[in-house]
Order: structure tokens, then sequence, then C-alpha cells
């Protein structure tokens, strides 16, 4: 199978440590988690994700996934993810993640080189301080 994420998830997922909107978001994030650290395939998608999914359930108001704020994130974090790896990413590519490129993105999102698109977010806080610890307890770790 093949993982849906839009552009700024790729910066999440290396300092996801369980924390989430809510129960239903993070077991789905953990199952996903679980997919990639087997180095599932990656296809990268415009607008909502495989991690946005319990985010659009219909008890859900207004989420925030479908703002142009988001839409903007992605973006950034795409074009600083293909400088750091070296080649073009975009909508539509497929990306196979594997435990050097995970390295690699995590020592540029330590020193703050692919951050831009951390600007404002709620979580930022909380991933520096995972990146400051040296990724401890994030749940994905490509062996």
């Amino acid at each position: 199978m093949t993982i849906r994420l839009r552009g700024h998830h790729l910066l999440c997922l290396l300092t996801y440590v369980g924390k989430g909107y809510s129960t239903a978001f993070v077991a789905n994030y953990d199952r996903l988690a679980v997919r990639l650290s087997s180095a599932e395939p990656v296809a990268l998608v415009a607008g909502p994700d495989d991690i946005c999914a319990p985010l659009l359930a219909p008890a859900c108001e207004a989420p925030h996934c479908l703002n142009d704020s988001v839409i903007a994130r992605d973006s950034a974090a795409l074009e600083d993810i293909s400088e750091t790896l070296g080649r073009p990413l975009a909508v539509g590519d497929r990306l196979k993640l594997d435990s050097a490129t995970l390295a690699s993105l995590r020592a540029a999102f330590r020193v703050g080189r692919i951050r831009r698109a951390c600007v404002d977010c709620q979580w930022h806080s909380l991933c520096t301080g995972v990146a400051g610890s040296g990724y401890a307890g994030v749940r994905v770790n490509i062996i």
C-alpha cells in the first residue's frame, strides 16, 4: 500500500511522539507510524491526507487542514525538503523513506534548516523539544 502525505507532514513525522489533537487522531497516527517505520511508500498529495483523516470526521467542526495557511505550510515544507534531499519534490511524487533519508531530514530539522513551515504552528515548541532531545521517543524509526 501507499501512505498519502501532504508536504508539511513530512516534517511532522520526524518528531511524532504520540501527541495530537484527539485520541482518534493519535490512534490513527500511531498506525501510520508503524507503516512508515516499515518503509511503506509515500505519495505526496495536496490537501488533507491519511494523517488528517480523523480531523475530517463529521463530528469535527471546521478542520484546519483545509486552511490556506496549512496549504502554504505544505509548499514551504516541500521546498525546504527538496533542497535538503537535493532533488525536487512535488504533489504527485512518490517517496520511499529510508533510514538515511530520515536521518538527513532530522539533522536538518534539528538545526532549523527545514523549519519554515513550522512558523506559528501550535506544535512548534513540542517539536523543538523532541529534536533537542535527539529525537527521544519518536514513533517513526526506519531500521
